[in-house]
């Protein structure tokens, strides 16, 4: 097995995209098997949130740092913008979960 780069595991640290196969491609017996290769798959989806809400929280700490103990409200702004973005990435994150968990299979 040959070693990754770097930047494509920090990509697949933060994404998880590349765990799930398109269920809208194939014949009919191919995308039942991608649906439950991608039910099989969202039991890491969990991870990848508390990654998300670890990182968020970290970011937005650093901020508040920034902005009230060292007075550099423009140089928070760099820290809050991604703390804040990761709300949304962890609400998708919760949904596919959900929806991969409890959702039939397509037909």
């Amino acid at each position: 097995m040959t070693d990754l780069p770097f930047l494509v595991l920090l990509h697949r640290y933060f994404f998880f995209l590349w765990l799930f196969e398109d269920v809208n491609r194939g014949t009919r017996f191919q995308r039942a098997a991608a649906w439950r290769h991608n039910q099989a798959q969202a039991r890491w989806l969990p991870t990848y949130m508390r990654r998300w809400v670890a990182t968020g929280l970290l970011l937005y700490g650093l901020g508040a740092v920034i902005e009230l103990a060292l007075v550099m409200p423009v140089m928070s702004a760099l820290f809050y913008t991604p703390g804040v973005l990761s709300v949304p990435v962890t609400v998708v994150l919760g949904v596919a979960w959900f929806g991969l968990r409890r959702l039939p299979a397509p037909v």
